[in-house]
């Protein structure tokens, strides 16, 4: 499988996340599925709902973002593939945490933040019997 994501895209994804570091920082993908992987779209933050002294290393948001979010998608002919967050000062690889967590089937685009700095950028995808991420290519396009 493999995701693109235009340049723009990527660009706006790393300015939310370093401007949230140094706690973790998300929203939603909004996109296409297609045959040979996902186009994504549009990007939508969504304020980190965690117990604000763990943001440092956790991420949360609410079932209503969800449900606006997927009326909004929905609203706008596109689907909600996934999810993006930020991994401050750590690799941009899932933790243990985030696959307990995830929802098989759905994209994570991981983007590590290092001192304030957006230094690397990598997509998951859960397994369906959740034992495990596999990474999956990412073809940043020029033009979105």
């Amino acid at each position: 499988m493999t995701v693109r994501l235009g340049k723009q895209l990527q660009s706006r994804i790393f300015e939310q996340m370093e401007d949230t570091y140094p706690n973790e920082g998300g929203g939603f993908l909004l996109g296409e599925l297609k045959d040979d992987g996902a186009v994504i779209r549009d990007i939508v933050q969504v304020d980190n709902n965690f117990e604000e002294a763990e943001q440092y290393h956790r991420y949360a948001m609410t079932a209503q973002d969800w449900m606006r979010l997927e009326d909004e998608a929905d609203d706008r002919g596109l689907m909600l593939v996934g999810y993006y967050h930020s991994h401050p000062d750590s690799p941009a690889i899932p933790s243990e945490y985030d696959r307990e967590h995830a929802l098989p089937n759905f994209l994570y685009i991981i983007t590590s933040v290092k001192m304030g700095r957006a230094t690397d950028m990598r997509v998951w995808k859960l397994r369906a019997d959740r034992s495990v991420f596999d990474k999956e290519a990412l073809d940043v396009l020029e033009i979105d």
